[in-house]
C-alpha cells in the first residue's frame, strides 16, 4: 500500500533526523522503511520544505495533472 503524504512526510522527517548522527544512507534509510532512491529524489523535489508545504505542492501536482487529464491547459 502506498504511503499517504503524511506518512512519507514523517518517515522523511525521520530519516532527516537521522542524518546529523553519522549515519549511511543505507542506515538513515533503513529505520524508517525509505529507500536510498526515495531519499534523493523527496530532497531534490522538495530540498527543505516542511511537511505542510510539501502536501500543498503535491495536491497542486496532482490538480494540474487531473486539469491536462480534461483538457484544461
Amino acid at each position: 500500500m502506498k504511503d499517504s503524504v503524511e506518512q512519507f512526510g514523517a518517515k522523511m522527517t525521520e530519516a532527516e533526523s537521522l542524518r546529523g548522527q553519522a549515519l549511511t544512507i543505507a542506515q538513515v534509510c533503513e529505520r524508517p522503511g525509505l529507500s536510498g532512491q526515495m531519499l534523493v529524489r523527496w530532497r531534490l523535489k522538495y530540498g527543505a520544505l516542511k511537511e505542510d508545504e510539501a502536501e500543498r505542492l503535491s495536491a497542486m501536482d496532482i490538480s494540474m495533472l487531473e486539469d491536462l487529464q480534461r483538457g484544461r491547459w
